[in-house]
């Protein structure tokens, strides 16, 4: 596991910033104050390949906002099998929510699957914008709604949904990604082996 330290954290280039500000204003414009307050509150971190934000038994300490890359969130069970549980690619954001509100350790890993380029705020920053400006605190809690809405709606698709109609519902979700992502990454994702993920690829490609 590559847990050496990111290059050059702390200062935030303007494109990240411009990257951040375009995904709250889809939602609810900010303000210049907004903004300023936002700016000071983000650190800038470089993530190699492979390298992990996050590992099981340390506390998830930030929220991670993707500018560029791609990370991948996963437990890893008994037997040793890696199952992986989220993807996120740029636009999204990244964290175990349990652990990082709670201050308890993770039982999970987030890993970059791709260089990436991040942007991370610590919960005692975050608490500070929910206090001062309350639009961050509707910001955030409509991102914790769709992540827990995507997680039910995860949890009832492995249980009464084929290996097919997963695969289809998770083109659905992640459109980019089905030619980024090994395809080990995808099947540990649907919970089948990469070569049954073949055959399901095969199946879908001869109906179309």
């Amino acid at each position: 596991m590559d847990m050496s330290p990111d290059k050059n954290p702390g200062n935030v280039s303007n494109e990240s910033l411009e990257s951040l500000f375009q995904y709250f204003g889809n939602i609810m414009p900010l303000k210049e104050i907004e903004r300023d307050e936002l700016r000071s509150m983000m650190r800038e971190r470089t993530i190699r390949r492979r390298q992990y934000i996050l590992q099981e038994g340390d506390v998830c300490k930030a929220y991670t906002y993707v500018v560029s890359g791609c990370f991948r969130m996963f437990g890893v069970d008994q037997k040793g099998t890696e199952n992986n549980l989220q993807f996120a690619p740029e636009n999204n954001w990244i964290a175990d929510i349990g652990s990082f509100f709670s201050e308890k350790p993770s039982k999970l890993f987030i890993e970059a699957i791709e260089p990436c380029l991040v942007l991370q705020i610590e919960k005692k920053d975050l608490l500070h914008l929910y206090i001062n400006h309350h639009k961050f605190d509707r910001y955030f809690r409509v991102i914790i709604e769709n992540k827990y809405v995507e997680l039910q709606n995860r949890v009832l698709q492995n249980i009464s949904s084929t290996a097919e109609e997963r695969y289809t519902a998770f083109i659905e979700q992640y459109p980019n990604l089905s030619n980024r992502l090994p395809s080990t990454q995808i099947a540990s994702y649907l919970g089948v082996t990469p070569e049954f993920l073949s055959k399901v690829r095969k199946s879908l490609s001869s109906k179309r």
